[in-house]
């Protein structure tokens, strides 16, 4: 028996994973799955008189979790007519990608997260809180670092699998972790990025943890969560003088961009934690206060990438990376 999990992004607002399992026979296809369906009106994606969606498979890989030939796969959702739903924000950013494919856009996305057990961070106590932010980032020792065995176990089954995850550390704020997917093209990065998402939640609950991608977890004196977005074309990467006009161009779409940029940007871009205010645009050369850091190394070498560090944590990759290909290819 082989089986495999039906992975989709549900209607609500920040989108939601959720999953289902088809049994398979011995001969099933691998990377030719069948199309399946779910009840869209327990999902916010149809009402109950008309309540069916398709799954149409778009990423398989190997099933770390059940393990064997067990399988993953990842879907975009469908009308029963086969147009894509009103919730796939995939084929937008599909069409964006298509439009620029030239230019080669890559991103490397800063996934943050923060542990939740009993209704609070791993590592702050029952009443009270923890010793000020400032330890942490980067951690070792009991002290100081909390959920590091969920951490690592789902930095390795990412790597068995085949995802392009390329680091992980523990993050300013207790309970706080951070993964890196990329560098890949726009659809790419945001279907890793998804489907590392479903992997981390999956090994959290088995130690009744649950994953917090809310951009103030906490209010007060600690760092919110972010999903740093990290971005360049071919243009970028391999020629002088392209790397301001590339903040340049996202300066003239901020209204635009912040919308897409998660829930909760207001809390989270205040002006101080690491955050440029969302009032405000400003870039700079190893600013992390700035809302576009350019490396140090980039500026030396005239050439690379920029990191737009005003994606909240629980963004949409797939609205992310739209706009910002949309923005700045159109303008280079």
């Amino acid at each position: 028996m082989i089986t495999a999990e039906y992975i989709w992004l549900d209607g609500n607002s920040p989108a939601q994973l959720r999953s289902k399992t088809k049994v398979l026979t011995d001969d099933a296809p691998g990377d030719l799955m069948p199309i399946w369906g779910f009840d869209g009106s327990s999902t916010k994606q149809a009402e109950g008189g008309a309540s069916d969606c398709v799954l149409k498979p778009v990423m398989v890989t190997p099933d770390p979790i059940r393990g064997g030939d067990n399988l993953l796969v990842f879907c975009e959702v469908l009308n029963v007519d086969m147009t894509p739903h009103a919730s796939n924000t995939r084929r937008h950013c599909d069409e964006v990608e298509a439009a620029y494919y030239e230019q080669e856009p890559w991103f490397g996305i800063e996934q943050e997260y923060t542990l939740i057990q009993d209704g609070r961070p791993l590592g702050f106590p029952r009443n009270g809180f923890p010793a000020p932010q400032g330890q942490y980032y980067c951690s070792v020792g009991a002290n100081n670092t909390f959920g590091r065995e969920i951490a690592e176990m789902h930095l390795a089954v990412c790597v068995q699998i085949g995802l392009k995850i390329s680091g992980i550390n523990a993050e300013v704020m207790p309970g706080q972790w951070e993964f890196q997917v990329g560098p890949l093209a726009p659809v790419e990065v945001s279907d890793h990025l998804w489907v590392a998402r479903y992997l981390l939640e999956r090994i959290a609950e088995n130690y009744g943890v649950s994953v917090s991608y809310e951009a103030k977890p906490i209010k007060g004196d600690w760092n919110g969560a972010g999903a740093h977005t990290n971005f360049s074309t071919k243009a970028m990467r391999e020629e002088e003088g392209y790397i301001e006009k590339a903040c340049e161009a996202l300066g003239e779409e901020v209204e635009a961009h912040l919308a897409g940029y998660g829930d909760g940007i207001e809390d989270r871009l205040t002006g101080d934690h690491e955050t440029c205010s969302y009032k405000d645009f400003r870039f700079g050369v190893s600013d992390r206060g700035a809302s576009v850091r350019i490396p140090w190394q980039v500026a030396k070498e005239g050439k690379g990438y920029i990191e737009d560090r005003r994606p909240n944590a629980n963004i949409d990759p797939y609205v992310v990376t739209r706009l910002i290909t949309g923005t700045v290819c159109s303008r280079l």
